[in-house]
């Protein structure tokens, strides 16, 4: 099978200096077509919305009900990278109200995270980083459908993945992928999320340690495949370039990537020199195939596949990694909801590309399953879905949301801006967007959020750093066309979301003492003090007003663990373990058991008291630990 790149009469044959490849894409019209597409943008969103022309522009948010009275519940829950704050967001839409915070990937005191012995040794088994960058976050599918049981997220600057129990939403599982510096993307394989993908941004050499430092020809970026369960790295395929963003098929084979610097440049004008980049599909049943046939080499105790274009396993007509040339530096992908088709953004060209998934397995030239490619404006960087034939693709340079019709561009010729059917102005810059239940097999079509990185103007002042704009936008109706609903700040510097219905994700209100892997402190009769020789063991609980001990005396230099449990059953009484001397502070939920450890090496009087306010007498919830002096 040829991967290489496809001509014909539609592109021209100039040629970058020292790229042996012929373009795909034309370069002189390249500024022209920007020009076109933001032209086309502009008159779009003018059409788009509501009320524009007629000077009634503020009447058109107002016809969408996108209330939520006190006391009232959201329709969707939202989950928002939180970037480099290290967490994910979470806003009820509607009503873009932020609900909560799950960290992550960094210490958090609000929830203890970090605090405990628990977190605090995943958090440094994970690579013991101080900070992360969230990016991507997931939901678990079965059949196709969000089941509300798990959200994964990537973390963009360490290269690890994390897992969350929506069951509590807090973080329960993180891997440090070795092999892999940035992990970009962070998707499955569907329909029923058997393994979650971390796609590898940098490349590096193989194995990095030491070896060919200078030469990047020896570099390489990895596609890793985690086994969602137990959260362990089952493989990983090294592929040419740098790999970008990534999204998963629904029928269980297809996983596909983004690609930019195909050349293996290590500088902007040699990582920017080519005409095209490439979409990587890889067929991961074809790879699991190489791997349990030992056709890999074992790189830090994981199976690394080579899928480089000039592989033995990319020979034939049944490669591992199809290689689909797209214009330069492409950035988002995305599988419509029917997984026919995979879209590409090409973010340096104002076009999408349109791969239909199925003809990867009829053609010779990879290239020949590219069935559309309109233009769609300034910047194209991602591509979501309304289930009604929709595509909207965010618009970086045009500060636009766009929104075409997927098979009106695939009848199209290459190039036509036939395809689209409204725009809207954005504030400003858009990243990523989302739609309601976009990633599943059955998006809802009703509410979008851009997730704009620049808002300047639309809130008061804060100084130099703005926050950024989560902007809802109405697209429940094609005849009204798309309508601004609310601007909602966000801290910076947020990515990617995903929105699920309320109904399927079913949260505890308390802690099932089965689900938690210290032991539980039931009340005053399970509450003991063992003393070992230089160790202390402190079983106790929490409950309104007091701990189990009014007293706890340990000895200079004594390894100390408090085992504590809020015996409350009452939802939404949260009680901690404070003591700021020893930078201990545990949160702790309805029937939630944390252990912490630490060393008494400062004697003294020290007060353990109760960080949150749960009752009239909170200030008086406190006890003493008691460190005498060594003798």
């Amino acid at each position: 099978m040829t991967q290489g790149h496809h001509t014909d009469e539609r592109y021209d044959t100039e040629t970058t200096p020292g790229d042996d490849r012929e373009p795909l894409f034309p370069r002189l019209a390249r500024r022209s077509f920007i020009k076109a597409g933001m032209a086309a943008g502009a008159a779009g969103s003018l059409a788009g919305c509501t009320g524009l022309l007629d000077g009634e522009t503020g009447t058109a948010a107002a016809e969408v009900d996108a209330d939520v009275d006190p006391g009232e519940h959201d329709e969707y829950y939202a989950f928002l990278s939180g970037g480099h704050s290290g967490d994910v967001r979470v806003y009820g839409v509607p009503s873009m109200r932020q609900i909560m915070r799950i960290p992550v990937f960094q210490r958090e005191s609000a929830r203890g995270y970090g605090h405990d012995d628990e977190t605090r040794r995943m958090l440094e088994e994970a690579g013991g980083y101080t900070w992360g960058d969230t990016h991507h976050p997931r939901v678990s599918q079965t059949d196709n459908d969000y089941d509300g049981r798990w959200l994964f997220i990537n973390d963009k600057a360490n290269g690890r993945m994390a897992r969350i129990d929506l069951k509590y939403f807090e973080t329960d599982a993180i891997v440090d992928i070795p092999n892999q510096q940035g992990t970009h993307g962070a998707c499955a394989r569907l329909p029923d999320t058997d393994l979650i993908f971390g796609v590898g941004e940098f490349r590096v050499p193989m194995p990095n340690d030491g070896r060919d430092v200078d030469d990047p020809a020896e570099y390489g970026s990895v596609l890793t495949a985690i086994e969602p369960e137990s959260m362990e790295v089952a493989w990983q395929v090294q592929v040419d370039g740098n790999l970008d963003n990534g999204d998963g098929g629904k029928n269980g084979r297809w996983f596909f990537a983004t690609d930019y610097n195909s050349e293996g440049g290590v500088t902007e004008s040699e990582m920017a020199a080519p005409d095209t980049d490439y979409v990587k599909a890889f067929d991961t049943l074809a790879i699991e195939e190489a791997v349990e046939a030992g056709e890999y080499e074992e790189l830090s105790g994981v199976p690394v596949v080579d899928g480089r274009r000039d592989s033995p396993l990319n020979e034939g007509d049944e490669p591992i990694v199809h290689y689909v040339d797209v214009p330069k530096s492409p950035h988002g992908i995305s599988v419509t909801p029917d997984g026919e088709y995979a879209i590409a953004s090409g973010k340096l060209e104002p076009v999408c590309t349109i791969i239909e998934i199925d003809r990867l397995d009829e053609v010779e030239d990879p290239n020949d399953a590219i069935v559309g490619q309109p233009t769609v404006g300034g910047g194209p960087l991602h591509t979501v879905y309304d289930g009604r034939g929709h595509a909207y693709t965010s618009l970086f340079v045009d500060s636009q949301v766009v929104k075409w019709d997927i098979e009106t561009a695939i009848d199209s010729e290459f190039g036509s801006e036939d395809a689209i059917v409204e725009t809207i102005d954005v504030h400003y810059n858009p990243g990523h967007l989302i739609a309601a239940e976009s990633y599943t097999a059955e998006p809802q079509g009703d509410w979008l959020i851009s997730l704009n990185k620049l808002s300047q103007d639309r809130f008061l002042p804060v100084g130099p750093v703005f926050p950024e704009n989560d902007q809802l936008i109405y697209i429940g109706d094609d005849d009204e066309g798309m309508r601004l609903v609310k601007d909602t700040p966000a801290y910076p510097e947020p990515h990617d979301a995903t929105i699920v219905q309320a109904e399927k994700i079913d949260p505890a209100s308390v802690y099932d003492p089965d689900d938690l892997a210290v032991e539980h402190i039931g009340g005053e009769d399970d509450r003991e003090i063992v003393r070992e020789e230089g160790r202390v063991h402190v079983k106790t609980y929490s409950q309104r007003n007091n701990f189990g001990y009014t007293d706890v005396t340990v000895e200079e230099g004594d390894e100390v663990t408090f085992t504590i449990t809020n015996i409350e059953s009452t939802d939404d009484i949260i009680h901690s373990l404070a003591i700021p001397q020893y930078d201990i502070n545990v949160k702790l939920a309805p029937q939630e058991s944390r252990e912490v450890t630490f060393t008494a090496d400062e004697p003294g009087v020290y007060w353990m008291y109760c960080g949150y306010f749960c009752s009239a007498l909170h200030l008086e919830m406190r006890s003493r630990l008691l460190v005498e002096p060594a003798e």
